[in-house]
């Protein structure tokens, strides 16, 4: 098994120094700029063409240019109102149009879908209505909606589904609460040779099942419920009051990349149904060209609950372990603990 270092550990728990801000004078100024419509004087524009308006009213039998402009009225108030534009206002004596009536205000969204759909924004994680039709299955048995949920996911090859009861599920959520970071190992095999035979020879050792394990690095979090809560529900503590995701990156990606490393596969856990079922539903996807397949993800999805359900599979050595990445305690966590621990049923 190969040595898996765990001086690197501490950094994954010391807190973070944010950089010092250097101070930046700006000499810059902001101006307003606007366009304004510019407007030539009337009676200059009239003494440009008063010899061709002369001529005008005379060919058509008017005494002077008043008359001619009385008579072209209605025209001319016509092709000043279409022509009329926000910064080039009409004429104040032309005849103002009445404004329009402002449509009414649209219906506010009830508090509880407005605060759904805000939490779906800003989390960006699809509510279990994305999968199942909620109202149709509330009222369901509980085997009948756990077949239906294995079924939705069974034609996908990136995703994993679980059914988790309750009660597990909040023993899970409140070791989550407190020890919201962890590392999981993954075992690796080696790759057989392709220069060795098909078959060993009579007398030679086996190879070792396993030559070490990747490191892989957990985090939880907890957001607003992705659907509002129902009012059916019976009075007493809200049991769908959040929606829990898991992510998974691989440890070296994280120390490199920190909050910016790509996460292999997520986990969300729905809650929808938890009041009237007494069932936790489980989605997971595993991103393709991730590093880790499907099966893989399965493992690590199943070693998270060995070591967070402290009330069942993680007591003893395992919740120590969990506690001890927690602290800090570089001296009594160990990566050999953790491997054997992980690989115990």
């Amino acid at each position: 098994m190969a040595s898996l270092r765990t001086s690197a550990l501490p950094s994954l728990i010391r807190a973070r120094i944010p950089l010092l801000r250097h101070n930046q004078r700006r000499w810059a100024q902001v101006h307003d700029v606007r366009f304004l419509a510019t407007h030539h004087d009337p009676k200059h524009v009239l003494d440009k063409y008063r010899a061709k308006l002369d001529q005008k009213a005379k060919s058509e039998g008017h005494q002077s240019i008043d008359s001619l402009k009385d008579a072209y009225q209605d025209k001319i108030t016509d092709l000043r109102q279409k022509a009329t534009t926000p910064i080039t206002p009409d004429d104040p004596a032309a005849p103002q149009k009445p404004s329009a009536v402002p449509p009414p205000p649209p219906a506010a969204p009830s508090p509880l879908a407005e605060a759904a759909e805000t939490s779906k924004k800003a989390s960006g994680i699809k509510p279990l209505s994305a999968y199942l039709d909620v109202e149709k299955i509330r009222d369901l048995p509980a085997k009948e909606i756990e077949a239906l949920w294995r079924l939705r996911h069974a034609s996908s090859a990136d995703s994993i589904c679980a059914v988790i009861p309750l009660d597990t599920y909040q023993r899970i959520a409140a070791a989550a609460r407190q020890n919201p970071q962890f590392i999981l190992p993954l075992p690796r095999t080696p790759s057989a040779p392709s220069d060795s035979p098909a078959s060993p020879e009579a007398g030679s050792e086996p190879a070792p099942e396993s030559v070490g394990a990747d490191i892989h690095f957990l985090q939880w979090g907890f957001h607003p419920p992705a659907t509002a809560p129902s009012s059916t529900v019976p009075s007493g503590p809200q049991v769908n009051s959040h929606t829990s995701t898991v992510i998974f990156t691989q440890l070296a990606a994280y120390k490199l990349h920190g909050a910016y490393a790509q996460p292999h596969t997520t986990l969300t856990h729905h809650l929808d149904l938890a009041a009237e079922t007494g069932l936790v539903l489980m989605h997971g996807q595993v991103m393709p060209n991730g590093g880790v397949s499907t099966s893989e993800a399965t493992w690590l999805t199943s070693c998270l609950q060995r070591f967070y359900d402290f009330g069942g599979q993680a007591h003893g050595r395992k919740g120590e372990l969990l506690r001890m990445f927690t602290q800090g305690d570089v001296q009594g966590f160990k990566i050999d603990e953790l491997l054997a621990e992980s690989e115990k049923l």
